[in-house]
């Protein structure tokens, strides 16, 4: 006997008007479960019976194949085919990126410099009650014109500092006032040890994490050499910095505008004489 088996499928049905019924051979019957190819005939009530033959054909489907993980992608979540980054390499990146992000990055793989440009501020500005004034004048003032550098919070610029030698000369920079500039020279007298401000809690420079079995923060001291012959401004300097970055030239990579913000900065030989020079020539 044949039995009358329903199909599913994805031609529209109505269970009002349908009738749908199956009718194997008895070959396919004989064939295993799976393999299959049915002939159906749909039955119209009221209707003469036609034959669809190609429309309701059901194939053998290939068994499912699992599915590949790919281990790199699994735990995480993330897609981690990289290489590990080993620790030793992590240093030498942190230590060449400059800056306050890495207290720890050291000197020792940076350029070597003998000449400097260090910033002060000469007109009276008040944190927490105290004057933070120091200009070349004040410098000039004290005894034998020398006094400690102290107060660099900042790690690239200590650590230029820690590079500094005995009789290294620097320009020293009025900051942040009406008219900023290279004002005269002063010479590196004692090379860098201990900021002591660093521990004091009624200076402006304090800093409660730095302790004095493992001090943060260096300075050095400088003396006072001269005025400049006439004072060189920010503005005159930047004019030639724009001149010799477009034609070529000594100050095109002076770190007084490629790295402005830096209270300590390095001056390469060229960049020192070719700035020396200008106090004799006439403003550009």
């Amino acid at each position: 006997m044949h039995a009358a088996i329903p199909l599913l499928c994805e031609f529209p049905l109505n269970v009002t008007r349908f009738l749908h019924i199956l009718e194997p051979s008895r070959a396919i019957l004989d064939r295993a479960p799976t393999a299959a190819m049915f002939t159906s005939t749909v039955l119209y009530r009221n209707k003469p019976s036609k034959p669809f033959v190609d429309l309701y054909r059901v194939k053998e489907m290939p068994p499912k194949k699992k599915t590949r993980v790919s281990k790199r992608n699994t735990g995480s979540g993330k897609d981690d085919d990289r290489e590990p980054v080993s620790p030793a390499l992590k240093k030498r990146k942190a230590a060449t990126s400059g800056g306050k992000t890495d207290e720890s990055s050291a000197s020792s793989g940076s350029p070597q410099y003998s000449r400097w440009l260090m910033k002060s501020e000469p007109e009276s500005r008040f944190e927490n009650g105290i004057d933070v004034k120091f200009g070349i004048e004040d410098l000039k003032a004290l005894p034998d014109q020398t006094s400690c550098w102290d107060g660099v919070r900042n790690y690239q610029a200590r650590n230029f500092m820690r590079q500094m030698k005995e009789g290294q000369l620097a320009f020293f920079y009025h900051s942040n006032c009406k008219e900023p500039g290279i004002a005269g020279l002063m010479k590196v007298v004692k090379e860098a040890y201990v900021d002591h401000t660093q521990f004091d809690r009624k200076d402006v420079h304090y800093d409660a994490t730095s302790k004095p079995d493992d001090p943060k923060w260096s300075m050095v001291d400088v003396q006072y050499q001269r005025m400049m012959k006439r004072f060189l401004p920010l503005s005159e300097l930047k004019k030639h910095h724009l001149q010799h970055r477009a034609k070529g030239g000594p100050l095109k990579d002076m770190a007084l505008f490629t790295r402005a913000r830096l209270s300590v900065q390095p001056l390469n030989t060229e960049e020192f004489d070719f700035i020396l020079s200008l106090e004799d020539k006439e403003p550009l």
